[in-house]
C-alpha cells in the first residue's frame, strides 16, 4: 500500500525542511540560467522563517517528508504574491504543483481554512523565462502575462497574474 500526499498548513518546525527542498529544488534554476547566486539558494533559515510568519506557506508531505511546498502574502492592495513554489526532483509531473497552487489561491480566496475571507483581488508570481515547466503550469492555471524585469544579463523575470475568483 502507498503513502498519499497530504497538503497543510506550514508550521514554523517546517522551516527547515523547507529551505533543504529549497535548495535541493532550485539546482535545477541555477543550473540553467548558469546563476547560482540565486535568491532561493542564498536565503537564510531567518528569512525563510520570516516569510513564513508574514504570509501563509503551505507543505506536501509523503508520510513525514515534506515534498513540496508554496509561500504567499496578501498585499495591502488586495494582491496575494506567490513564491517559492517548490516540489522535489522526483516527484514532478504528478500534478502537486498544481494542487498546492490550487491549495494557497484557496486559502486567499476565504477557503474553509481561512475565514472571514481575505480581500484577494488578484494572484501574482513570476518565474524566470527559460523555465518552460513553470510557465506551462502557470498559464494552464489561468495566468497571463502582465510584465518581464530583466534582473542580469542571464535572466528575465516573467510576472504572471490572474484576477481573484
Amino acid at each position: 500500500m502507498g503513502l498519499s500526499v497530504t497538503i497543510s498548513a506550514a508550521a514554523e518546525r517546517d522551516a527547515e525542511h523547507i529551505l533543504k527542498l529549497q535548495y535541493l529544488c532550485y539546482q535545477s534554476e541555477a543550473e540553467l540560467y548558469g546563476d547560482w547566486s540565486i535568491e532561493p539558494l542564498t536565503q537564510s533559515l531567518d528569512a525563510l522563517s520570516a516569510e513564513l510568519d508574514e504570509g501563509h506557506g503551505l507543505v506536501a508531505r509523503l508520510g513525514d517528508e515534506v515534498v513540496a511546498s508554496v509561500r504567499a502574502r496578501l498585499d495591502e492592495d488586495g494582491t496575494v504574491r506567490i513564491a517559492k513554489l517548490i516540489v522535489h526532483p522526483r516527484m514532478r509531473r504528478h500534478g502537486l504543483g498544481g494542487r498546492l497552487l490550487d491549495a494557497i489561491e484557496d486559502h486567499f480566496a476565504g477557503g474553509v481554512e481561512q475565514l472571514p475571507a481575505p480581500s484577494a483581488k488578484r494572484f501574482r508570481l513570476f518565474t524566470g523565462h527559460r523555465s518552460e515547466g513553470n510557465l506551462r503550469l502557470y498559464r494552464s492555471r489561468g495566468y497571463a502575462q502582465v510584465g518581464v524585469h530583466e534582473v542580469g544579463p542571464r535572466v528575465t523575470l516573467v510576472t504572471l497574474e490572474k484576477a481573484a475568483a
